[in-house]
């Protein structure tokens, strides 16, 4: 029976949807009865690689949440003491939010000494394997870290299957990524739309999350340039901070005569005002060009949200196409098509009332079980 866990990855006071998942995580296996500790980072990403305004969260840390911050992910000593530490500290499951190449040297030298201690088993929550923006040695790193582990649960069925590009000896289990409901409950959408002073009138689509090239703004922002779109009272949302050059995107506004259209608000949404976003919203739109999966689908689902996917990675696998909402290809006209549609024809009540029976396979228990499946893979090996 399983007594110790030990989560390392991101985790207060860093913010963004790793931090939120881990902690998410960290109290699913408290709620089950486990000693739970985060391990997290003194520094995640140098300065100069990170994209965005700041790493850090405001606010209180989480209650009730042992976190602790000793990793430095570019300090090989941060990582040996790490890892002598919980290989003396023998905790019976170690797990780690993998997500970017960089992670493996840091990661994979934790795991290495943890193993040592022929104790503790060592499983990775995989959102990628091989990244959205691939760079140079990415598949070098990666093979690194899974050979320091002990098995693999696949949050898609695509990384499901780049785990066996690397390797075959490795248990791997396929489970989506589970509800993001630690935003808050739901709140009704005039007060929602009262809290961010947005008129009543319009219907609104949402695009939520860090703005980068591969999630493709720039084929939503086209799709509301369709002329059946403009006729619409209908406006576009754009919640989160920009991880790439903004201009091209301002400019396309201003092209595409989209201004009255187009709400941005490129600031860091902070955890308390996520559900203000999502509620005030009529369907959320995730045009992404390449994806694995998406923690937007799962924040989504929580707020009882329509969802507009495209036909890429593991987003099919979340949203039955015209059952919660849509599956497109990642174009402008599909895109188009698909808003067109749900707007003129009403669908929304209609995909609400289908997301409370499609949500209940997303289930933070059905993660922890997955993982339990894994270690007894493991046993068996």
């Amino acid at each position: 029976m399983l007594k110790t866990v030990k989560i390392i990855g991101t985790a207060f006071p860093f913010r963004g949807g790793l931090a939120a998942y881990n902690e998410r995580l960290a109290r699913e296996y408290s709620k089950e009865g486990y000693d739970v500790t985060i391990e997290t980072f003194t520094l995640q990403y140098p300065q100069i690689l990170f994209p965005g305004k700041t790493q850090y969260a405001e606010g209180e840390p989480p209650k009730n949440l042992k976190i602790r911050r000793t990793i430095n992910s570019i300090n090989p000593i941060s990582w040996l003491k790490t890892g002598e530490r919980i290989k003396r500290e023998k905790p019976d499951l170690v797990i780690f939010k993998y997500w970017l190449p960089f992670m493996a040297p840091c990661f994979g030298t934790i795991a290495a000494r943890i193993k040592k201690n022929k104790h503790s088993r060592i499983v990775c929550i995989a959102d990628n394997i091989i990244p959205h923006e691939k760079r140079f040695a990415d598949n070098l790193l990666t093979k690194y870290f899974l050979k320091k582990i002990d098995g693999v649960v696949a949050q898609s069925k695509s990384v499901f299957n780049d785990v066996f590009k690397f390797t075959d000896k490795l248990p791997v289990k396929l489970c989506p990524h589970p509800l993001f409901d630690n935003f808050g409950e739901a709140i009704e959408r005039e007060k929602a739309l009262k809290m961010l002073e947005l008129d009543p009138q319009p219907k609104y689509v949402l695009f939520f999350g860090f703005i980068r090239d591969y999630k493709g703004l720039d084929l939503l922002l086209k799709a509301f340039a369709d002329p059946r779109i403009m006729q619409l009272n209908v406006k576009l949302i754009v919640a989160g901070e920009f991880y790439t050059d903004s201009e091209p995107y301002m400019e396309l506004i201003d092209k595409l005569h989209l201004k009255e259209k187009v709400i941005l608000k490129t600031n860091f949404i902070s955890d308390k005002d996520v559900g203000m976003y999502f509620c005030a919203s009529d369907i959320v739109a995730q045009p992404y060009k390449n994806a694995t999966q998406s923690g937007v689908t799962q924040i989504g689902y929580h707020f009882n949200k329509p969802m507009l996917v495209t036909n890429v990675g593991g987003l099919p696998e979340i949203i039955p196409h015209q059952v919660v909402g849509y599956v497109t290809e990642p174009n402008e006209n599909d895109i188009a098509d698909s808003l067109f549609d749900f707007f003129s024809n009403d669908k929304k009540s209609t995909f609400e009332t289908n997301i409370q029976d499609e949500k209940k396979k997303f289930l933070w228990s059905a993660m922890t079980n997955a993982i339990s499946e894994v270690l007894d893979k493991i046993e068996e090996k």
